[in-house]
């Protein structure tokens, strides 16, 4: 179980689920962790929150008894240059911002395509992380991958789903593993997301952590043990 969990979605996602907020962070609360996200699709994924949605999400509170709250997005990035569906003076007003591709805005992709539309994200400087970057879809070189995440400062994210059996991302468990040797590599951070919708899988992430454990990834580079050892 994890004790920080930024990557969830309710039901202002459009799809997955029909939890509201205070059903997950309920829930967050309820199975013991320390800091819990909400990071809802952005207007660029069918039924996903508007701009205006985002914007409210500071009127929202930012603890419940132990539990600390924070609020982003998981922005879609929609062409080659790594545009997002959400404008730079929405993704400043969040706590944090995951840049992730999915096909709806973007199809197939070479090597470096692929490189070229993560980078393009990356610049953003409001970007702080990328989603689930496993697809062969959209396939890249993960040392330079890597190398840019250093470079920019963003920390790319190992997805429970992309891991789990159930997984709908093509060869995503393979490339996860070598996206973790990259890191090792480089020493680079990586967070750990149960990307959950709705209350069901928050915290959760067997699978995520059982690889992590096989490949003796050090606990100094996941990034949920960083920021929980600084809040704590």
């Amino acid at each position: 179980m994890l004790s920080v969990d930024l990557h969830t979605h309710s039901i202002a996602s459009g799809h997955g689920s029909t939890d509201r907020i205070t059903d997950m962070t309920d829930e967050a609360l309820r199975r013991g962790l320390a800091l819990f996200g909400i990071s809802e699709h952005g207007p660029g994924t069918p039924g996903g929150a508007s701009c205006s949605y985002f914007l409210g999400l500071k009127l929202l509170p930012r603890r419940k008894g132990s539990l600390i709250i924070r609020y982003g997005a998981e922005a879609n990035i929609m062409d080659i240059d790594g545009k997002l569906d959400l404008p730079d003076h929405i993704l400043k007003e969040l706590d944090y911002v995951i840049a992730g591709i999915h096909p709806r805005a973007l199809k197939h992709l070479d090597r470096e395509q692929s490189l070229r539309v993560y980078i393009g994200a990356m610049k953003n400087p409001f970007v702080t992380f990328i989603a689930h970057p496993d697809d062969s879809r959209y396939e890249v070189d993960y040392n330079a991958f890597v190398s840019a995440c250093l470079k920019y400062r963003c920390v790319p994210e190992l997805n429970e789903i992309s891991v789990s059996p159930a997984s709908y991302r093509k060869d995503s468990r393979k490339n996860v593993r070598n996206l973790l040797k990259a890191c090792m590599l480089y020493n680079c951070p990586v967070l750990i997301s149960s990307d959950s919708h709705g209350r069901k899988g928050i915290g959760e992430a067997t699978h995520a952590e059982e690889l992590i454990k096989d490949l003796s990834f050090p606990e100094e580079l996941i990034f949920n043990s960083i920021i929980r050892d600084r809040i704590s």
